[in-house]
């Protein structure tokens, strides 16, 4: 075929036939790669070669993209920041503000003919209109501010998906060279190495695979592992998991055009096409509605209830669903069922849960006396109006109705906490940033806050606690014990060379030993560490491994034993030169050491391995090596010939069985014995002391051998002398926790946890079990936070369970990383503690703005509502609330949420699940200020004109100018607020309220611009903010009022927390009690059910509560799928059956480990056949009028698979 410039002219295969290719599985797609004349005669109708790969010129790949496409699924583009101004409109507080300052702001500029009016100064009567329009003002900055915020925190939260999407690397040839790139810069045409452990990036056709095993549950629902080969099921697609073994692959289809992107697609357009429908359905139902309550028919066609998805194995067809009452098609909204839809979800975090709940209790409180400060203002002007004046009615009376609304309703703002989820989220967004720097990638933003509260870490031992740069520091050959590096010519020839063509070939050869970037640097270990250090004692026998794999490469390799948790050993099989086969294993040496029979002794004599040898051996060398910290490996080796066997060999007749592992994998030779290094990293020991000191329980679960285990959890501190501290391998963990029926139970497990410190020997499945058993173990007073290490495909399941999973950024696979909640950039435990320390920092800096907030409540409200009582006006004009409520919303909540942690926060223990929010220290302090305040403002109020020589401001009339009297009283309260926060910063009963003010420049900067922002406003503010100039000396004692809130608080720290009641504290108790108000704030209430429906009170504030559910999660490649899609236009008469499509994909399975009892889909992709032969009779995705009228809807775990694409976000 020509090319241009590099490039093909034209492919050999088109974008469609490609796509047909893929739907086809098992021998099926065999036969149809056959058709194509075989993998490597599609490899040349795709310009590559299965072992150079592309070329990697800019015009081939660019090429590449325009033909077939590019890796990525378009996200859907972001909120503009006049979609967030116009939601940040929508807070009803805000909507009653707006208006009741129109309607202020139109009645000052009537005037009517009333000769009993008083007579206005003519400044007053000029400016009678600004108090309106500062209101409006103010509710403009509010809502820009509100929209900003939200603007750079999505921004941020892209920022990051974009950097975690990049960071996610796939091995492929370009060249002849293994590069790793970019999951979007794959190509169709790419040579992609598909290894254990990875997430598929794409589709693709197999080349060349070794004991390759595929999860595709999320795609077709099957548990069962599925095997893979090119002669039995060639076909492996984007979003499954690699299980076990190794290939290598062509790819065939990227982007949209994948498996998974078809899903996607077609999800997209219909979760538009539903928005549209929910929407239309809404009118339709406020409409029959309306008819039903004017008629009073009750036929039934309005009832509107959450829709019931389709079940599992649902027929879906395009005429849509009919209600059975009359046949009236009534389209279903999913609303009320969308948790139900999104399959698993988390446990709620408990300080979300608590804060929600706290939020709808101050909502409700603030609402109350709200109402009654309006209602006591009316009641007020009309009994000293109409019944002591006896005056008539008058149109300008209606400004003073509008301006008592305007109070009722800024109390109301005042009152309602909305600082409160604008807090924790900016508390968590920059911890999450913070974090990025110590190592720690969050995926999920309430993972932060969890690792507050963790009680226990469950931690691999392998590159965690240790370096995971192993080395082979001892050797046992041909009966000699080596404490140093051998050369070859210690070790006889034929032994050495079965050696090192065993260690060179017997190695997944993505395992690689680099040189340096600099001349004397370490070499650089590149894939399994410990084939890494065998192979580095290759070299350093003085043997090229590489001439060895370049003389054998993977395509000559008969069978691969890969290795697993079960087996915990590899084998391959090779052909020998003169016939018949030979087997080359290594794995754990005790597992290896029971199926030899023979081993090499001195100088290299062939010897029968009796039982009392093995257990010479393992006493003598294997324990000892153990007990020094070192694992241990053995290599062995078995020849199968066709002619007559030697004694350690078996004869053959045929190929063997390679399917009968137990008898394959026996009567084997032992080569050698080799101990491995693995040093504990240098900071592991005190990062673990300071976890000890933090009242956090560390234990090892490690699949090392029990004295390997010990030796390192002594070196780390984990084990400590005369500890009696139980040390378990996975076998008697497993005999203890079970019943005489095999079933584990709760009562057992509960026995040994406790002092449980090591499990060696452990399985993935054992770590499971330990760490379900420690969270539903109900010994602790409260309920055990665990955090989980992974680093394995397996420990998924051990990663999801757990309350916070971590996963290894270096050394984890893309699974593990999936399951994960937060990964570890290094791989190192201490990171793990630094997360301890901004997880607690959250925590406290929730809490220090609650503690200053609610005394900001407290005050604002009782001043406004008693100042009403006692002289028919509020103190604080609607706008100075305003003003104090951007002060303790907006600007608090960034001061006091970006606190830097320090090591104070490893000194306590954990806060724990039942801990009050609010501490008794707390609410002495919220009270004792408060208290402080109120005096203080109560005292300006009725006797400061006295005291102060000024004009008093209480009795005028509400159109009156602003006074001395009340400017005073405003800007005390606004210093006292100011200099209370200072004192907010510490919640513990600390007495030096100073101490780390300069490290937090946040903190100090937004502190210096309030007080400058107040100084303008009080003495330019004027008519705008209800202000009137004050002197030097008025000034000196507003400053001397709020200086005396930090030695108020002095004193209040001196009064024993101890001796208060518990019932000062709140959020006591187990966080299911708080569960409610969580789900309140999550629902849609839409479409629920008119009897569940919040009260008109409780949806006031919901939509400032759902900022607590934003950004939620971030996952590593990807997340909620609404946010990933592509619409697609699909015609009208699909819309019903497109929306169904979409509700079947949704309903899913329940999470990646769970039972899965599904039927399978195999069958059902392959039937989508007609469904994508259309679909790629064009190359733009506007294919929805192909969908055929009749189609089974597969099972598709919608949340895994959306999880692969983009950021998880609840908004």
């Amino acid at each position: 075929m020509a090319t241009i410039d590099g490039r093909p002219a034209q492919y050999g295969i088109s974008l469609k036939q490609l796509r047909e290719l893929m739907e086809h599985r098992g021998p099926e797609g065999v036969n149809k790669i056959a058709e194509f004349g075989g993998i490597h005669e599609l490899c040349k109708k795709l310009y590559t070669s299965p072992n150079e790969g592309l070329s990697g010129s800019k015009a081939d790949e660019e090429h590449r993209r325009e033909t077939f496409g590019s890796n990525v699924i378009p996200p859907k583009p972001p909120k503009t920041f006049l979609t967030l101004v116009w939601e940040a409109l929508q807070d009803v507080t805000l909507i009653i503000l707006e208006v009741a300052a129109l309607v202020s702001l139109g009645l000052s500029f009537y005037k009517p003919a009333d000769e009993d009016a008083p007579v206005l100064q003519e400044e007053e009567e000029h400016h009678g209109w600004i108090e309106g329009l500062a209101i409006l003002i103010s509710v403009i900055v509010v809502v820009i501010v509100t929209a900003f915020n939200d603007y750079s925190k999505e921004r941020q939260f892209r920022g990051l998906q974009n950097r975690i999407e990049g960071e996610h690397k796939f091995s492929v040839i370009r060249g002849g060279e293994v590069c790793q790139i970019s999951v979007g810069d794959i190509l169709v045409g790419d040579i992609a190495q598909v290894k254990y452990g990875d997430l598929l990036p794409a589709d693709g056709c197999l080349i060349q695979s070794n004991d390759l095993k595929v999860d595709e549950s999320s795609l077709t629902g099957e548990s069962d592992h599925v095997k893979k080969g090119a002669d039995v099921d060639p076909m492996v697609l984007s979003g499954t998991h690699v299980m076990e073994g190794s290939g290598k692959m062509v790819v065939t289809a990227v982007g949209v055009n994948s498996q998974a992107g078809i899903i996607f697609t077609l999800l997209g357009a219909a979760v538009d096409e539903q928005e549209a429908e929910i929407k239309k359905m809404k009118k339709e139902a406020k409409r029959a509605i309306k008819q039903k309550s004017l008629t009073g028919e009750s036929d039934g066609r309005a009832q509107i209830k959450g829709n019931q998805a389709p079940t599992q194995r649902q027929t879906v067809t395009s005429e849509g669903t009919k209600s059975e009452s009359e046949g009236n098609h009534v389209p279903q909204s999913s609303s009320s069922s969308a948790a139900a839809e999104t399959g698993h979800k988390k446990e709620k975090s408990v300080l979300q849960a608590k804060l929600t709940k706290l939020a709808i209790q101050i909502g409700y409180a603030g609402s109350t006396i709200a109402v009654l400060t309006v209602i006591i203002l009316i009641i007020q002007f009309c009994i000293k109006t109409f019944v002591i004046d006896e005056k008539p009615w008058k149109n300008t009376y209606a400004n003073n109705l509008v301006k008592h609304l305007i109070i009722g309703v800024t109390v109301l703002v005042v009152a309602v906490p909305e600082g409160l989820p604008l807090a924790v989220t900016l508390s968590l967004a920059y911890s999450v940033k913070k974090m990025m720097k110590d190592n720690n990638l969050v995926r999920h933003l309430d993972a932060c806050e969890t690792m507050g509260n963790a009680t226990a870490i469950c931690s691999d031992k392998t590159g965690t606690l240790t370096t995971n740069r192993m080395t082979v520091v001892q050797s046992y050959i041909c009966e000699k014990l080596c404490k140093v590096l051998p050369t070859l010519s210690d070790i006889p020839q034929h032994v050495g060379n079965l050696i090192t063509m065993g260690i060179s070939v017997n190695s997944a050869y993505t395992s690689n030993i680099m040189g340096g970037h600099n001349p004397g640097d370490l070499p650089i270990q590149v894939g399994n560490k410990t084939e890494c250090a065998l192979l580095g004692f290759v070299q350093g026998l003085g043997v090229k491994y590489q001439s060895i794999r370049d003389e054998i490469t993977e395509d000559k390799f008969t069978r691969v034993y890969t290795f697993n948790s079960v087996r915990k050993s590899m084998g391959t099989v090779i052909p020998r030169p003169n016939g018949g086969y030979r087997l080359y294993t290594k794995g754990a040496s005790e597992i290896i050491m029971k199926k030899c029979a023979f081993i090499y002794g001195h100088e290299g004599t062939l010897e029968k391995f009796t039982r009392d040898m093995q257990e010479r051996l393992i006493r003598e060398v294997i324990e000892p090596m153990a007990c020094d910290g070192l694992r241990t490996i053995s290599v062995a080796y078995r020849d199968f010939v066709p002619g007559k066997a030697a004694i350690n060999e078996v004869h053959i007749d045929g190929e063997p069985n390679w399917d009968d592992e137990e008898n394959i994998m026996t009567n084997l030779t032992c080569l050698c014995v080799v101990g491995i290094e693995d040093p504990v990293r240098p900071e592991v020991p005190d990062a673990i002391r300071k976890c000890q000191r933090a009242g956090i329980t560390v234990r090892m679960v490690t699949g090392d051998n029990i004295n390997t285990a010990r030796s390192i959890a002594s070196k780390c501190g984990i084990l400590r002398p005369n500890d009696d501290f139980l040390i378990l391998e996975g076998k008697e963990f497993n005999r203890r926790i079970r019943d005489s029926n095999g079933d584990i139970q709760q009562h057992l497990i509960d026995k040994v946890w406790p002092k449980l410190r090591v499990l060696a020997r452990s399985s993935p499945t054992d770590k499971y079990t330990l760490v379900k058993g420690i969270i539903d173990s109900t010994v602790s007073e409260n309920r055990e936070v665990v955090a989980v290490t992974g680093d394995g495909t397996n420990d998924g399941p051990a990663l999801k369970k757990a309350d916070v999973g971590f996963a290894m950024g270096i050394a984890g696979t893309d699974v593990a990383k999936e399951a994960s909640d937060i990964i570890l950039t290094d791989d190192n435990f201490s990171s793990i503690v630094k997360a301890v320390m901004w997880g607690r920092n959250v925590y406290d800096s929730i809490a220090k703005f609650l503690q200053f907030q609610l005394t900001v409540n407290v005050v604002a409200v009782i001043v406004a509502f008693i100042g009403a009582c006692a002289v028919q006006d509020s103190p604080l004009k609607a706008v100075q609330m305003l003003w104090v409520n951007l002060i303790m919303d907006t600007l608090a909540s960034l001061a006091l949420a970006t606190e830097f942690p320090t090591p104070d926060l490893l000194l306590r223990k954990p806060y724990g699940r039942t801990k009050p929010l609010i501490s008794r220290t707390m609410m002495k302090n919220i009270l004792g200020q408060a208290l402080y305040q109120l005096v203080i403002i109560f005292g300006l109020l009725f006797v400061g004109d006295l005291i102060l020589d000024i004009e008093s401001g209480r009795g005028q009339e509400l159109n009156a100018g602003p006074t001395q009297h009340f400017t005073i009283i405003f800007n005390t309260f606004v210093m006292m607020t100011l200099f209370n926060e200072i004192n907010a910063r510490k919640i513990h009963g600390q007495r030096n309220v100073i101490e780390g003010l300069l490290t937090n420049p946040i903190f100090y900067t937004i502190w210096i611009f309030t007080m400058i922002s107040q100084v303008l406003i009080i003495q330019y503010g004027k008519m705008a903010f209800s202000t009137k100039a004050l002197s030097l000396d008025q000034w000196l004692w507003c400053v001397f009022f709020g200086i005396g809130t930090l030695v108020w608080g002095q004193l209040i720290t001196s009064v024993p927390t101890r001796k208060l009641p518990k019932i000062l504290s709140w959020g006591r108790g187990h966080p299911e009690e708080y569960t409610d108000a969580m789900n309140l704030g999550e629902e849609r209430f839409d479409s629920i059910d008119s009897d569940k429906k919040p009260r008109a009170g409780q949806i006031l504030w919901i939509r400032g509560l759902t900022r607590l559910q934003t950004q939620i999660s971030v996952p590593v490649i990807g997340g909620e799928l609404q946010e990933r899609l592509i619409p697609v236009p699909y015609s009208k008469s699909n819309t019903d059956q497109a929306i169904r499509v979409v509700n079947a994909f949704r309903q899913g399975l329940d999470a990646r480990y769970g039972d899965h009892t599904n039927t399978s889909l195999a069958e059902v992709l392959r039937k989508q056949t007609s469904l994508s032969k259309r679909l790629s009779e064009t190359s733009s995705i506007e294919y929805a009028d192909n969908i055929p009228d009749e189609l089974t809807i597969p099972e598709i775990d919608v949340e895994r698979l959306s999880s692969h694409s983009h950021t998880e976000t609840a908004v």
